[in-house]
């Protein structure tokens, strides 16, 4: 089974539990394993608060106001990459575990604990972030969508 579906959302809190509940429901449609369900879920919710938080394009004064997640269920893999308009990292590789008291910080650490797979880079173009991320699926017995 293949699915996909891409996103353009506004760079405003409201857009992260908008993109979870469409990931859950898809992966709960398509018969995904709850517990790889909520790992990408979560996942996503700190990939897409970054996007909201640091995603402002510099060529707009830091205001840009978009930007977009794609999911892809591919098999036994789901890909997840969200892309925005910010400034971008210089050197991705540099990225530090936050302290543990921390308040921020800890979102791309957090996303690489929990997929199998992450990249951080720029975004061809225009520039910006593209952080990608993917996961083995596992799957329930019974995917309500093949009994549908």
């Amino acid at each position: 089974m293949s699915i996909w579906w891409s996103l353009h959302l506004r760079r405003e809190a409201a857009s992260v539990p908008l993109a979870r509940r469409l990931l859950i429901g898809t992966m709960e449609t398509a018969g995904v394993d709850p517990d790889v369900s909520y790992d990408l879920s979560v996942a996503l919710s700190e990939a897409c608060a970054n996007a909201v938080e640091h995603g402002g394009g510099a060529a707009l004064g830091g205001r840009s106001e978009a930007y977009r997640v794609t999911a892809y269920l591919d098999g036994e893999k789901c890909r997840i990459e969200v892309a925005d308009a910010g400034p971008g990292f210089t050197r991705p590789q540099d990225i530090r575990p936050a302290r543990a008291d921390a308040e921020h910080g800890r979102g791309l650490c957090l996303i690489r604990e929990l997929a199998d797979h992450v990249h951080i880079g720029a975004k061809p173009g225009r520039g910006g972030t593209v952080v990608s991320f993917d996961k083995i699926l596992k799957w329930k017995k019974d995917p309500s969508l093949l009994t549908a």
